[in-house]
């Protein structure tokens, strides 16, 4: 996907994907942050990647899965009320003389908008009759408070990436036009022409005009009166801007292999003298000025019939300074003032809720019980920028928890349906795990551990040092943060009866990060011993094809191990330089040795490994025609 590519990412980043699901690209970002590590490293970089329902937060994190990382956080809220866990008193003491952040920001924010989607009418052909031009309109104020959310949330010099799959200039230029009219001269709109240089793109639009229930508007005051309250002056150009598009777009030459246009010059006036205080909602002169310095043609286009795919509109956005409090307030007081009564269905098909700007904070109450989103009020006396920015906090009706929470939002102690996230912080099992294992003292598990469950922990996670970070400030804040999902499985509990000493197993799943570590429980299977495990799950000590590896799982004490693929029948040291050695969990039992990989990974190792595709994985434990197969490899 193109949007992440613009990110500009680099080591140590906190990211956050704002509206991640399905996962695309947030897979995109963990690999980017993955990317330079050496095996066995942790990247000090982290991604928290957020949704709206959970039912999408469940396909965020299993196509997020197998990645298997432990810097990864899927939390579950309204992006435009993503928590701050804020605990200075003001911006300048948020990271200031302090070891660990006092508040959640971000270097990168992935604002991936919900929106009309029509820029994938190509493979949606379901657009074709559900679409109409009211969709763009109803999601533009959304859209706005997201972004802005982003905005406050992102770090001064950080970079946020605004992207949708619609070419709609509502959902596009007007709401980045928005965007920088709010924030003043705290952000500026880059030009990033001369990164992807092999991306064909087409400039932004400076001017456009509004469509509303069949009929076009160029100004707010075409508008009719009874429909002001919908269509907002946010969404319209200015005639200024109008007038400045034209001596942009005069400067455009015509590129001969792709025949779109680039720009000149995009040196054009930089957003730092922007005068924020008329507000978001201004007149029409003031509001003509101000869009008259936004140089919309920095946001980039991308067509569907340009490189044969589909539409994109991307905008980044550079942070310069905090926000003005004052500012702030006004485009928001001014906003409601406008937005009274507005209620905005969005479209069933875009699985989006309903989107409601009130006027005041005593009606906000009310309105929630018949609204399914709301933003609550800031409560605090000294709002930081964070809060200010998008209606602070989030906040639900008891009636209408009850009415939605068929899909568990979780929350710790105050929501129903996910269980908390704790510190695993038993040191008999960990000191009984690390021994078992022979898992190294530069390996530390303490402090790194984290379960769901109180008692008896099944699963045991491990998490990186920042996403640790982020937990603990989560806790003292009073676990602001809504988690689904974090780190990478780690451990197991079993049941097994083989008199095992350690109670918890080896997942899969965290393998990879553990293995570099580990000094015991290690065998090392010969290609024919490998592929029959892969293919049978469970062999007996005597059939294997290599005695001698036979010889040392029966001599193994029971319980967990990690069978490594030994190429050929090379000494087993000879691994060891092998950064990444092909390895699987195994359990040995009694007589037999038993793999605890699923199918599809099985499978795909004797795809990837061996290139066999005829066979089939079997699960149950059968050992016919091993001998035969046996005989032919070898």
């Amino acid at each position: 996907m193109v949007p992440p590519l613009f990110l500009n990412v680099q080591a140590g980043h906190h990211i956050l994907d704002m509206c991640a699901a399905p996962g695309s690209k947030t897979f995109q970002l963990l690999e980017m942050i993955h990317q330079s590590k050496e095996p066995g490293l942790l990247p000090t970089a982290l991604v928290i990647a957020n949704d709206l329902k959970v039912q999408r937060c469940d396909v965020l994190i299993h196509n997020t899965k197998r990645m298997c990382t432990a810097n990864l956080i899927v939390t579950n809220h309204e992006a435009q009320s993503f928590p701050s866990c804020s605990l200075a008193k003001d911006d300048s003491e948020a990271y200031k003389d302090h070891c660990k952040p006092q508040r959640l920001e971000f270097d990168r924010v992935l604002c991936d908008v919900p929106c009309s989607g029509d820029g994938t009418l190509r493979k949606s052909h379901d657009l074709w009759r559900k679409w109409s031009s009211s969709m763009g309109n109803e999601f533009h104020l959304l859209q706005v408070n997201i972004a802005m959310r982003g905005i406050a949330l992102l770090k001064v010099g950080g970079r946020m990436v605004y992207s949708t799959c619609s070419m709609n200039p509502v959902e596009n230029e007007a709401v980045v036009a928005e965007l920088l009219r709010r924030s003043g001269s705290s952000v500026e709109l880059l030009d990033v022409s001369t990164e992807l240089r092999e991306l064909v793109r087409r400039p932004g639009l400076g001017t456009w005009k509004v469509n509303d229930r069949g009929s076009w508007f160029q100004t707010h005051e075409d508008v009719p009166d009874s429909r002001k309250n919908v269509i907002l002056p946010s969404m319209f150009p200015s005639s200024t801007s109008i007038h400045e598009s034209h001596k942009v777009y005069n400067s455009f030459d015509v590129n001969s292999e792709y025949n779109v246009p680039f720009s000149r010059n995009f040196n054009i006036e930089d957003t730092n003298n922007v005068n924020c205080d008329t507000g978001g909602i201004s007149s029409s002169n003031s509001a003509q000025s101000l869009d008259s310095k936004f140089p919309l043609h920095r946001c980039m286009r991308i067509v569907p019939h340009d490189q044969d795919g589909g539409a994109f509109f991307i905008a980044v956005i550079h942070k310069l300074s905090l926000l003005n409090e004052n500012q702030v307030i006004k485009v928001r007081k001014t906003e409601n003032l406008l937005s009274k009564n507005r209620t905005v269905k969005l479209q069933e098909q875009c699985q989006h809720r309903i989107v409601s700007e009130v006027l005041d904070d005593n009606k906000l109450l009310d309105e929630q019980t018949k609204l399914s989103v709301a933003n609550q009020t800031s409560k605090d006396d000294n709002l930081t920028e964070v809060k200010m920015a998008s209606d602070v906090e989030y906040s639900q009706t008891e009636s209408g928890d009850r009415s939605r929470r068929m899909d568990k939002l979780d929350y710790q102690h105050k929501w129903k349906g996910i269980d908390p996230v704790l510190f695993f912080k038993d040191e008999a099992v960990i000191k009984n795990i690390v021994s078992f294992f022979g898992i190294e003292e530069s390996f530390s598990l303490e402090g790194h551990l984290v379960t769901r469950s109180t008692d008896n922990a099944r699963r045991i996670y491990y998490v990186s040092k920042a996403v640790q970070d982020i937990l603990e400030l989560n806790i003292q804040v009073g676990e602001q943060i809504k988690i689904a999902s974090l780190g990478v499985k780690m451990f197991e509990r079993h049941r097994s009866k083989d008199g095992c000493s350690c109670a918890y197993r080896l997942s899969y799943e965290g393998l990879s990060l553990l293995f570099p570590y580990m000094r015991k429980r290690i065998l090392h299977a010969s290609p024919v011993d490998f592929q029959h495990l892969l293919q049978y799950r469970t062999i007996n000590f005597a059939r294997f094809a290599d005695a001698r590896f036979g010889e040392e799982a029966a001599s193994m004490m029971p319980g967990c191990c990690v069978v490594v693929l030994r190429e050929g029948y090379q000494i087993a040291d000879s691994i060891a330089s092998d950064p990444s050695p092909i390895a699987i969990v195994c359990w040995r039992g009694r007589a037999t040795m038993n793999v605890l990989v699923s199918p599809a990974d099985r499978k795909e190792l004797l795809e990837y490994r061996f290139g066999i595709k005829a066979f089939k994985v079997e699960d149950e434990k059968s050992n016919k025609n091993i001998d035969a197969l046996a005989e032919e490899s070898l």
